[in-house]
């Protein structure tokens, strides 16, 4: 649906899907044009056209470089993110096309663009995680195209004062790059609440909505109201509604900036408030903020833009700095989550029609035992001077098999098993996986995805892969029953954990701990100190009898007291 926007006139509403909360006024800035390279506009001659293909090679390698040295600077997923794109700016695949096609005579900006086309296709055609990978595909193109003309590199231009980015979509390179001091709020008419840009807005602490309907029609320079919390972006705001919102927003930053956990409720329930990371840096600056402990490490980026495997040793060396950040503390490592979108170039990964739904986390041991059986012993290795044992859990686990297998490996180099819950199936049947290891954390990204059967990144389901979706939460709810029914404790670390909102309702539904990027902590650990647990208990059971997201969190305010007009502690 198309909304003509004039450029000054009343107060206009948009509504999107939440992603990252907060309440912020100020006025539009808007991304710069990228080069576009349609066709070819010339046949090179036969003499050219291996210089051509070397060309294109360099400024391919110097994609990926300048990629990886902006990993070095980033933290969690956004370091993540970066060097995956690394990776895919030099892979092989889209390269050998290029090539090809230079070979019969097209320059190496066209090139480059019918090849990436080539593969956004494929990718879009294969769902799941894969169209995920079409943003960062496209990103790759511009600025290899960019390199290959002389036109500055693509990206955001800061402005010069604090300003709300609005943008038909971004690439997570671009969000990575923002500063949360001058671009204080983003929204998107794409995407959707777990994607990759949205989990960076997350850990930089950027109010953001994404599906905006007539978003793109909202003018440079027009001052708009955001409010991730409710959903809605307000176009020529009422002068004093921004007053009202800035008010707010300073006040519920100074809540959130003075929480110094531990996390509990008001009544002094306690609850786990712990850390996502990546990598020593990340767990260090975590240390920083009211983190109890690691609550997810993930450890995909030591094997990224990898021609081959770590060694043991390397791997350890990796593992140890995380570990020695939390010496005495709860630490928990997630084992490789390769496959789909994170292929590794020296694992076997066969040729799937869907990968999302193939061979990835724990069932890249189907195709190479080794792989796992090693990441364990470098995780003991690291662990050897430890008191207290790491956790270490598997990803995209399903049956009871798999966890029992897991857990076997895990207990014989004494480390604590546990598995994540991503799959409905583990949800439905959690109480029997449960029996064979001593926890779970539930990854809500995948889990929505997977239980809606919506791609996350399809901006017309958006509203299907939204965490506070009642079905998601129900699975939610049974898991964590299954976990107390056993006495095992049961975790949050998807995207969900990050929302203020939404934290009340999980440790209403039983979950015991929750894992989020470090930004997000404070403002979780902050509202969660504001309300008894008997209140979030009712709160749950209210959001458990909607129907769709926006009762979902109209109920939970609602049960919880908080006045719809006003947001929970924002980031």
């Amino acid at each position: 649906m198309s909304v003509s926007l004039p450029e000054r006139a009343g107060s206009i509403v948009l509504t999107g899907i939440p992603a990252v909360a907060g309440v912020v006024a100020a006025p539009v800035v808007r991304p710069v044009e990228r080069v576009r390279i349609e066709t070819a506009s010339e046949n090179i001659a036969k003499s050219d056209r291996a210089p051509e293909a070397e060309r294109l090679r360099v400024a391919a390698a110097t994609v990926a470089q300048r990629l990886r040295h902006r990993a070095t600077r980033a933290d969690g997923a956004a370091a993540e993110v970066l060097s995956a794109n690394a990776a895919m700016a030099v892979d092989r695949g889209w390269l050998g096309v290029a090539e090809g096609s230079i070979a019969t005579g097209t320059p190496a900006p066209a090139a480059t663009t019918a090849a990436i086309e080539q593969f956004a296709a494929m990718f879009t055609r294969l769902g799941g995680r894969m169209a995920e990978r079409v943003t960062d595909l496209y990103d790759i193109r511009d600025r290899v195209v960019a390199e290959l003309t002389g036109a500055p590199e693509p990206g955001i231009t800061l402005p010069d004062r604090p300003s709300i980015l609005l943008a038909t979509d971004l690439a997570p390179a671009d969000t990575a790059g923002l500063d949360p001091n001058l671009i204080v709020g983003l929204a998107t008419s794409l995407g959707g609440p777990t994607s990759h840009t949205a989990i960076i807005a997350r850990q930089l602490g950027i109010p953001c909505l994404v599906a905006v309907t007539g978003l793109d029609e909202v003018p440079v320079g027009a001052q708009v109201l955001l409010d991730a919390t409710t959903g809605r972006v307000t176009v020529h705001p009422d002068p004093d509604a921004d007053a009202t919102a800035a008010a707010d927003h300073r006040a519920a930053a100074a809540r959130a900036a003075a929480w110094s956990g531990p996390g509990a409720t008001a009544d002094g329930h306690r609850v786990d408030i712990l850390a996502n990371v990546q990598d020593g840096a990340s767990a260090r600056a975590a240390r920083r903020t009211p983190a109890a402990g690691i609550g997810l490490f993930r450890t995909e980026l030591c094997f990224l833009d990898r021609e081959s495997e770590p060694s043991i040793e390397e791997q350890a060396a990796t593992y140890r700095e995380v570990l020695d950040a939390y010496p005495d503390a709860k630490v928990v490592i997630r084992t490789l989550d390769a496959g789909s979108d994170k292929p590794l170039r020296f694992a076997p990964h066969p040729d799937e029609a869907n990968p999302a739904l193939g061979v990835r986390g724990i069932r890249t041991a189907l195709l190479d035992d080794g792989l796992l059986d090693r990441q364990l012993d470098a995780i003991a290795l690291a662990a050897a001077d430890r008191d207290t044992a790491p956790w270490v859990m598997a990803p995209m686990i399903s049956t009871a098999a798999e966890a029992e297998s897991f857990a076997a490996k895990a207990r014989a180099r004494a480390l604590t098993p546990g598995i994540m819950i991503e799959v409905p199936a583990a949800a439905l049947l959690a109480e029997t996986l449960l029996a064979h290891v001593d926890f779970a954390s539930i990854g809500t990204n995948d889990l929505a995805q997977y239980t809606m059967a919506a791609d996350r990144m399809s901006p017309h389901l958006a509203t299907l892969t939204d965490p506070w979706q009642p079905a998601v939460l129900h699975l939610v709810a049974r898991t964590a029953a299954a976990g107390h029914a056993l006495a095992k404790p049961i975790g949050v670390c998807g995207e969900a954990a990050a929302d203020p909102l939404l934290a009340c309702i999980l440790t209403g539904l039983g979950i015991t701990s929750l894992s989020a990027a470090a930004p997000a902590l404070s403002p979780v650990g902050a509202t969660l100190a504001t309300i008894p647990l008997e209140t979030c208990r009712r709160a749950a059971q209210s959001v458990l009898a909607t129907s769709n997201p926006a009762e979902a969190r109209a109920a939970a305010r609602t049960a919880l007291g908080m006045d719809s007009s006003q947001p929970a502690e924002i980031e």
